[in-house]
């Protein structure tokens, strides 16, 4: 018998602390398949500053944020008075892998709804090749690691009771790719520690879909839309989701 040892990592010690703060939350989920032919299409056509096209997650997160602008209720939160704080503005949390493997480091996009796609997918490339440029460094995340267990959990409570604390340290909704199965088909489901609305992107796959009257072959992206049912009823997030999948499969944000 053959095995590795080796250290359990402090970075871990965060997300054991967001899924205590997830654990009794009323969180339903949407499993949506979306055809995003057009998007994909035009962004093989673009050039970030590295030769790149423009990054795929950088264009999901601007056609997220505006959809919220156009539907800001979706991201509204309750404080500690009891009264439902709704933003304007739409600050997107999301996590960056610098490399394979690496400790991924969070990021917030501020501002999302009303960037360009090309300034998102600069910001994200950024942080990807130096991770200090992010407001969470790795130093600052082993650095909140080694507080004991129960400060953090003080901190994420208070957090969650302060709309203004949630926006300005973890923005106002949450996106979170599991890795883009590259042609496989999959959904992904995450969980909300602190926010009203979550995006989870899983695989894109070819699939026969409905286009033009007729049945083809189509990039299909599968999408799980979280929303804490404390705060967001069906029909206001129905209809959020009707603008959310209008602007992913038109590419507007790309216009």
């Amino acid at each position: 018998m053959t095995f590795d040892i080796s250290p359990f990592p402090r970075s871990r010690e965060l997300i054991i602390d967001a899924f205590h703060m997830a654990a009794k939350r009323h969180i339903v989920h949407g499993f949506l398949e979306v055809d995003v032919t057009v998007p994909r299409r035009i962004l093989k056509g673009t050039s970030g500053t590295d030769g790149r096209p423009l990054s795929f997650t950088a264009f999901v997160i601007a056609s997220f944020a505006r959809a919220i602008h156009a539907h800001p209720t979706v991201q509204a939160y309750r404080d500690l008075r009891n009264r439902l704080i709704t933003f304007h503005d739409v600050d997107i949390s999301t996590v960056v892998e610098p490399r394979p493997g690496a400790q991924p480091i969070p990021i917030v996009v501020r501002s999302a709804d009303s960037r360009s796609v090309r300034e998102i997918s600069e910001e994200i490339r950024a942080v990807q090749a130096d991770p200090q440029r992010s407001a969470f460094s790795p130093g600052s995340i082993a650095l909140a690691t080694r507080l004991p267990r129960f400060v953090r959990l003080v901190f994420f409570r208070g957090l969650k009771l302060n709309p203004d604390w949630i926006k300005r340290f973890q923005g106002s909704a949450e996106v979170s790719s599991f890795g883009m199965f590259g042609k496989r088909a999959g959904w992904g489901v995450g969980f909300l520690n602190v926010h009203t609305l979550g995006l989870w992107v899983g695989g894109i796959a070819e699939k026969p879909m409905a286009h033009d009257g007729s049945i083809a072959l189509r990039d299909c992206l599968h999408v799980t839309i979280s929303f804490d049912h404390d705060i967001v009823d069906g029909a206001p997030a129905a209809r959020f989701t009707h603008t959310f999948l209008e602007l992913l499969e038109s590419g507007a944000a790309l216009e």
